[in-house]
């Protein structure tokens, strides 16, 4: 009588809770809502009933009724913290040792205590506030640097396998002895069933731990490998707008001779308006490409070029001298990302007048302030990595771009901020200046 079986009200707790634990790295502001909370009471009271309902079932109708109790615990993490389903299915894993865990933990030590003659149901409740909230918490104190939405979205299908086969693993090694005591690594010593599950259920908690772990690793080195690339991208471009640009510029000083002796030599009106109209061109690009910064001159008359094919006004107040600090990579990184996200969005609205581009390079202080904004009809919400997450179609635009510039200005002890403000999109970029 000292080591029954974990009570299922427990078990149904325990599952409970550790669902509430992933909700809380994941969905943490959702969890202030009246809806949520009454869904969670719903569900703790679904979870218990069922478990109660099912404990005395026989042998060959517990593993259906378990997997029935996390098909519920699936739907619970799916539905309240609107994840994908590869998302909730790892979540769902993780959760389940987590509650099998925390239930064995605690039921162990309730029976120690209990054959030490201490059959107080107060001390049993105290040990179950203590237990699982010790552990719950210590979980998420563990795993809230690690566990994180656009880390579950990344999440492949053979990784949730994998996740979901461990558990699997780690359960019925768990429960082997409690099934039958004539089977390899099992025991026919109560108080040894009650250690060894408890002892697997941890020991399953540090192999998905470290499994986590070592994706998390994989993705940030996926994501510096895809920064890097990026990077190189913007750099190689560059370098070819300057040889373009330098072909251009040839170029731009022959037709300023060609255009006056042109005009010298006919006044017909045509040719006149004609060369008016080279003229315009001409001097239009000699103002456009002059900040004081040969990179960002380049950077800019690219983006000018492409904005003119897609009828985009773009318009620049700029004092480059601020950023020669800034090494040539880096520069491209900042504005080659931030103009092309700025075109990628405005290049989708119907409205050509409404395609505007603007900006500014300028001394604040001792600071370099710098600020590109686009016009933006979007919903723009900041996620949890303080990046963007939109309503629309084009769901990435800004957003891998923005990993890469604030990497960069974090390099020079800079901070990043964006926001919309009356249909305006603002990315502010705020550098200390290097005398």
């Amino acid at each position: 009588m000292l080591y029954q079986d974990i009570p299922r009200i427990y078990t149904a707790i325990a599952e409970w809770g550790a669902c509430l634990v992933y909700l809380y790295m994941l969905k943490r502001e959702k969890m202030k809502s009246a809806h949520f909370l009454i869904g969670v009471l719903l569900m703790l009271a679904l979870q218990c009933a069922f478990l109660v309902a099912t404990g005395n079932v026989s042998e060959v109708l517990w593993i259906p009724c378990m997997i029935i109790a996390v098909a519920i615990m699936y739907v619970f993490l799916m539905v309240g913290g609107s994840m994908k389903p590869l998302g909730a299915g790892y979540c769902c894993a993780r959760a389940f040792v987590l509650a099998e865990f925390v239930a064995s933990l605690q039921w162990q030590i309730v029976s120690i205590v209990q054959a030490r003659g201490i059959q107080s149901f107060w001390t049993e409740i105290l040990i179950t506030i203590i237990v699982f909230g010790g552990c719950f918490v210590i979980d998420i104190y563990l795993e809230r640097d690690f566990l994180k939405q656009d880390y579950l979205q990344q999440m492949t299908v053979k990784e949730v396998v994998a996740a979901a086969i461990m558990a699997v693993t780690i359960f019925a090694f768990s429960n082997l002895s409690f099934l039958s005591e004539n089977v390899p690594f099992a025991s026919k010593e109560r108080a040894d069933i009650f250690s060894m599950r408890t002892l697997i259920d941890f020991g399953g908690i540090a192999i998905l731990h470290a499994y986590q772990s070592r994706i998390s690793e994989y993705i940030a080195e996926k994501e510096l490998s895809a920064m890097n690339v990026i990077l190189k991208s913007q750099y190689d471009q560059y370098r070819n707008y300057q040889d373009s640009l330098d072909l251009i510029q040839m170029k731009y000083h022959d037709l300023k001779h060609q255009i006056t002796a042109l005009r010298a030599e006919s006044d017909a009106e045509k040719r006149k308006k004609w060369i008016d109209a080279m003229e315009e061109e001409v001097s239009a690009f000699e103002n456009m490409s002059k900040t004081g910064n040969q990179v960002l001159d380049t950077i800019l008359a690219a983006k000018i070029f492409h904005c003119r094919k897609n009828h985009i006004q773009i318009t620049c107040v700029a004092d480059g001298k601020l950023l020669d600090f800034i090494h040539v990579t880096d520069l491209c990184s900042i504005f080659g990302n931030a103009l092309d996200n700025a075109i990628e969005h405005v290049i989708m609205i119907p409205e050509a007048e409404k395609r505007l581009i603007h900006l500014t390079v300028s001394a604040k202080k001792s600071f370099v302030f710098i600020k590109i904004e686009n016009y933006c009809e979007d919903k723009i919400q900041k996620n949890e990595n303080d990046l963007i997450t939109t309503t629309k179609a084009d769901r990435q635009n800004h957003g891998f771009g923005l990993k890469s510039i604030r990497t960069v200005v974090e390099k020079y002890n800079g901070s990043v901020d964006f926001g919309v403000d009356q249909n305006w999109f603002e990315l502010k970029i705020l550098l200390p200046r290097v005398m």
